[in-house]
C-alpha cells in the first residue's frame, strides 16, 4: 500500500486550490475592465446610430419634402424596400427602426402642423447598459446627459452639452 502512494501521480488538493484562486484573482480584476469596455462601446453605437437617424432625415425631407421630416423610426425603417414610400422609406435597419440596438432604445419625433420642419432623436440606455443619454435634432449636432436621464423635447435637447 505504502508504495503505491508514492507512485500515483496527481495534484494534490492544497495545489487545485491554489490555481483555483489564482484563476478568480484574474477574474476579479478582469470583470469590470470587461463591463467599462461594453458600457463604452455601447454607448459609442448610440452615437453611431444617431448620425444614422440624422443621415436618414436628410435624405427622407428631400425625398418627401410634403412630409417634410419624419415623423417616427418606423417611417425611416421599412420591410418591402422594393418600392419605399413615406411610411417606409428603408433609409435605416429595420433593427434601429424598432427603437431598439446595442443596449439602447431609440425614439424620434417629427415636430410640425402639416409638415414636419423639425425633429427630435433620442437615445435611451437600457439599465445598466450605458451611462449617458444622447439625443440630435434637424441641426445635426449630437447633444448628451451625463445622468442618463430621459430627454423629452426639442428644447430639452438643444439645451444639453454637445458631443465634442
Amino acid at each position: 500500500m505504502k508504495n503505491r502512494r508514492q507512485n500515483q501521480k496527481g495534484f494534490s488538493l492544497i495545489e487545485l486550490l491554489v490555481v483555483v484562486s489564482i484563476i478568480l484573482i484574474i477574474a476579479a480584476i478582469a470583470i469590470p475592465n470587461l463591463l467599462q469596455a461594453r458600457v463604452a462601446a455601447n454607448e459609442s453605437s448610440s452615437v453611431g446610430s444617431l448620425r444614422t437617424i440624422n443621415t436618414a432625415m436628410i435624405t427622407y425631407i428631400d425625398n418627401y419634402p410634403t412630409v417634410g421630416f419624419a415623423p417616427t423610426l418606423a417611417n425611416l425603417g421599412g420591410a418591402n424596400c422594393a418600392a419605399p414610400d413615406q411610411n417606409g422609406a428603408c433609409l435605416i435597419d429595420n433593427l434601429l427602426a424598432s427603437g431598439s440596438k446595442s443596449g439602447y432604445t431609440f425614439s424620434s419625433t417629427g415636430i410640425g402642423s402639416d409638415t414636419n420642419i423639425a425633429y427630435v432623436a433620442v437615445g435611451l440606455p437600457v439599465a445598466a447598459n450605458g451611462n449617458r443619454s444622447y439625443c440630435t435634432t434637424e441641426d445635426g449636432v449630437i447633444h448628451y446627459d451625463p445622468t442618463g436621464a430621459n430627454i423629452p423635447d426639442h428644447d430639452s435637447c438643444i439645451a444639453l452639452t454637445q458631443l465634442q
